[in-house]
């Protein structure tokens, strides 16, 4: 998948946006208030944004996941300390995998009442596009960890950095990411057939 499918503004550029007053904020508890949120928000915005742009596919629609993710950050006490950017993360794919499953919901049910309509265009046609379709709908599929599992790996995230985000033991990341692309392939294979 091309990593710069979306341009997802850098932290410099996030900063200027997170100053803007909100009623709501008022609600968020007091110890939530100790935490630097801004700080982490600038720091980690631009790549959580990312991490659910290249499961959903829709800018616009992964910098609003993106929000809701840091909106839950704020309002989830027990998220902040040292493993803040774990809980990110895991909420993140969380979320991107919850939106592709939307997705695909409502495709399927889009389908069933126009069926007097092309449901295919020359643009889906296109090997690419049909392929990527192919990944997201087997990953749908998975039980979530292993999404979120194969999805971070993707993103480039090392064992450790997927170990935290997922709060799971380091020394198990390798076997579990082997068994995550073992059931990728079976799910792909029994859709699709062959897997390359």
């Amino acid at each position: 998948m091309n990593r710069d499918f979306c341009h997802i503004p850098s932290p410099a550029v996030v900063k200027e946006d997170v100053n803007a007053g909100s009623e709501s904020f008022a609600d968020v508890p007091t110890q939530a208030a100790s935490f630097d949120f801004e700080t982490i928000f600038r720091a980690e915005y631009p790549h959580i944004a990312r991490v659910i742009a290249r499961v959903v596919r829709d800018c616009a629609r992964s910098e609003e996941l993106a929000a809701e993710v840091f909106w839950k950050l704020l309002r989830t006490p027990r998220a902040h300390g040292a493993n803040s950017s774990g809980w990110l993360y895991r909420t993140a794919t969380r979320m991107a995998l919850d939106e592709l499953r939307k997705q695909l919901r409502r495709k399927k049910y889009e389908g069933l009442f126009n069926p007097g309509r092309a449901t295919r265009t020359p643009e889906e046609l296109h090997q690419q596009t049909e392929e990527q379709n192919r990944v997201r709908l087997v990953l749908s599929r998975l039980k979530r960890t292993q999404g979120q599992l194969l999805i971070l790996r993707s993103h480039g995230l090392t064992y450790d950095e997927i170990a935290q985000a997922l709060d799971i033991n380091p020394t198990s990341i390798g076997t579990l990411l082997r068994r995550a692309e073992e059931a990728f392939r079976k799910e792909y294979v029994k859709r699709y057939g062959l897997y390359e």
